[in-house]
């Protein structure tokens, strides 16, 4: 159900790892049940992120929900196009819907995060 290829934070973001860099957007799991989301608010390319800090936010007509840096490093793109069209999460979590590419300073954050399996067991406690 979950990309295999991908790593999870238990906050529901999902982290694609692309040699040095980190794409980074929230799970299908996330994005259901925040329902539709109306608005994203990300950071400024440049900006730099401790494993786990606070980077942004998603607002939803149910909620608002806070996105969490799952790896350190520095943003070096953001997803621009969701200013527009924030609903792209909604529709495509796993691809057009990424929200910030890190370029990680630490690896070994990768090691606490969650394989697919792992997380999908996490949300069935």
């Amino acid at each position: 159900m979950y990309p295999e290829n991908l790593k999870y934070s238990k906050e529901h973001e999902w982290v694609k790892v692309d040699g040095s860099t980190a794409v980074i957007g929230i799970t299908s799991h996330a994005q259901s049940e925040l329902g539709d989301i109306v608005y994203v608010e990300l950071p400024k390319t440049g900006a730099n992120y401790k494993a786990m800090q606070e980077f942004g936010v998603v607002e939803s007509v149910k909620t608002v929900s806070t996105l969490y840096c799952p790896v350190s490093g520095e943003i070096i793109e953001v997803n621009s196009g969701l200013s527009s069209k924030p609903e792209v999460v909604n529709s495509d979590p796993y691809g057009q819907g990424w929200m910030i590419k890190v370029k990680m300073s630490d690896r070994s954050d990768l090691d606490k995060l969650l394989s697919a399996s792992d997380y999908e067991a996490l949300l069935k406690k």
